[in-house]
């Protein structure tokens, strides 16, 4: 298995920021400048839409794993966000 080069592991980091900021702005982590848990949908919302628009970017031109992570990170958040909009309904 071949290891991630610096821009794999850059645009992993890259994942991982707009997941983390997404379930920030779904209240499922705490937001380390206020420390508090706040919902913030429009902000959710965005990192989803950078997820998805970074899946069709990138569409055949990254590695299975940084795939199968980028998968993970929008499945975790679409369902975070389905049931968060539950709640405010």
């Amino acid at each position: 298995q071949p290891r991630m080069d610096k821009h794999d592991q850059l645009f992993g980091s890259l994942l991982y920021l707009f997941h983390t900021t997404g379930m920030q702005g779904l209240g499922k982590l705490m937001n380390p400048v206020s420390q508090k848990i706040e919902i913030n949908t429009i902000q959710a919302k965005e990192s989803i839409d950078m997820l998805e628009m970074l899946k069709e970017k990138t569409k055949g031109n990254i590695s299975p794993e940084l795939s199968r992570l980028l998968d993970q990170f929008l499945t975790d958040l679409r369902l975070n966000y389905v049931d968060e909009q539950k709640d405010i309904n």
